[in-house]
């Protein structure tokens, strides 16, 4: 591929003849760099050069020598020998394809290269400016110096790339057919390929394998399989897996936008706390925690949870590092390695759905059905705990199954004294709506008072 890279500087070098008629100053008497006070790192807008050239070999990021002689002509009549092209990328300069000329004396920018390239350059009698017409922004300045348009800064950003060495995307002439034929259709599959090998369509040559082709890696690269873990704490709260859900589509009846849940790996059971806002998380955690210690006589040995912010704050990292707790995070975007806590979240907001779908209650209830939900779960079997219930094996007890009532259903709720007289309704209608937490009641919603109250005295048909 060698000769492939030679013939397309080759071209791009013929396609006119290139021209420093700056060179003039030589031929008219005009001062040169070195009597005119110009540094030799100087670049010189020039709007006679065909193309950007320099004579400073050290400011290359990246050099193509040529297979073949090719001179740059000056305007008199002189020529000068172009030693390679490639590209420049300093602090104040960016460029591609630029002359490498030995002989030269000063730094061209050419006016017409830019202009070629789709942008603007605008002079006026103290400045000039380059623009890229697309984003309106300036990339390039220089100032009036001396009669000529000396550059302060230039970088074209898009033309960075070209400092990358393009012969790593070349096929080594050493290639197989299989991998030029490869490459040829567009990076087919191996199995595709093989088959319009064994067609003879291709011609008679031996398959092998391209699984490491770098533009297929590149291209086509997704992420690796997940193996989903079965594996079980050995004690309560040894593992705590932890995730926010949220944000609702609309408040709660309470106010709450989002839920936090907090599952024992051990027992797998669960518990909810409604949010109203994300910055609620380290105090409800603050509860959580001290609930473990004081009902359960342990610490939290290892908290596992994702890179939300209410993970990664200080407050909250020193509590777990105070109790030598260890934390875990799942990498950035991949939420299968906190997949226990992602799983209860569809598992509860399924059950919710359900639930305020098939007794059409209305949506602003959705805290009461995710903690209604969350409760009824903690009481089913499942098979990652030998089949007895999260509740069974955290609390050693089996649950009170005939507690249990249908969400959304009517209800009738016994009036305190104070709200009737002889003559007045001793119940009122409600609806069933959950649990009562730390109060062994039912949670119902009074539509004539339009308020959740929770009572133990609750009739249901």
């Amino acid at each position: 591929m060698a000769s492939e890279k030679d013939d397309s500087l080759q071209k791009l070098c013929s396609t006119h003849q290139p021209n420093a008629l700056s060179m003039i100053s030589h031929s008219l008497g005009l001062p040169s760099s070195s009597s005119s006070g110009i540094s030799p790192s100087t670049w010189i807008f020039d709007s006679g050069a065909t193309h950007h050239m320099t004579s400073d070999l050290s400011l290359f990021t990246s050099l193509s020598s040529l297979s073949t002689s090719i001179s740059v002509l000056t305007a008199n009549g002189t020529s000068m020998s172009l030693a390679g092209i490639g590209s420049i990328t300093t602090s104040s300069i960016c460029l591609s394809d630029v002359y490498y000329i030995p002989q030269l004396t000063l730094n061209l920018i050419s006016i017409s290269q830019l202009c070629a390239s789709g942008y603007v350059v605008q002079f006026s009698s103290t400045s000039c400016y380059v623009q890229d017409p697309h984003s309106k922004k300036l990339i390039g300045a220089g100032r009036r110096e001396g009669g000529l348009y000396v550059l302060e800064k230039l970088q074209i950003l898009a033309l960075v790339v070209s400092s990358i060495d393009l012969s790593s995307f070349c096929l080594s002439p050493k290639s197989s057919n299989f991998y030029l034929w490869h490459s040829r259709l567009g990076h087919v599959s191996g199995s595709r390929l093989k088959y319009l090998v064994s067609t003879g369509a291709l011609g008679n040559f031996n398959c092998h394998d391209i699984s490491d082709c770098s533009g297929c890696k590149l291209a086509k690269f997704s992420s690796l399989p997940f193996t989903r873990s079965s594996s079980i704490s050995l004690a309560p709260f040894d593992l705590i897996h932890s995730d926010v859900w949220g944000q609702a589509p609309i408040s709660s009846k309470g106010g709450a936008r989002y839920y936090v849940s907090f599952i024992d790996d051990y027992s797998r059971y669960c518990w909810i706390y409604l949010m109203k806002r994300r910055s609620d998380f380290f105090t409800i955690f603050q509860n959580f925690h001290a609930l473990v210690h004081t009902q359960f006589s342990t610490v939290i040995k290892c908290f596992r949870c994702d890179l939300g912010g209410e993970y990664t704050s200080h407050a909250f990292t020193d509590l777990l590092a105070s109790d030598g707790t260890i934390h875990q995070f799942s990498c950035t975007a991949t939420p299968e390695q906190n997949g226990v806590a992602e799983r209860k979240h569809r598992h509860i907001v399924e059950t919710a759905r359900s639930m305020l779908l098939s007794a059409d209650v209305p949506k602003v209830f959705w805290g009461e059905a995710v903690l209604t939900a969350n409760h009824v779960i903690n009481r089913i079997p499942t098979s990652l705990t030998s089949s007895i219930s999260p509740f069974e094996r955290l609390y050693g007890n089996s649950p009170d199954y005939f507690s249990l009532k249908v969400f959304g259903c009517t209800c009738f709720v016994l009036r305190p004294p104070v709200e009737h007289t002889k003559l007045y309704a001793r119940s009122a209608m409600c609806v069933f709506l959950g649990y009562g937490e730390g109060q062994k009641g039912y949670r119902c919603y009074d539509p004539s008072a339009q308020k959740i109250v929770c009572l133990s005295s609750c009739g249901f048909s």
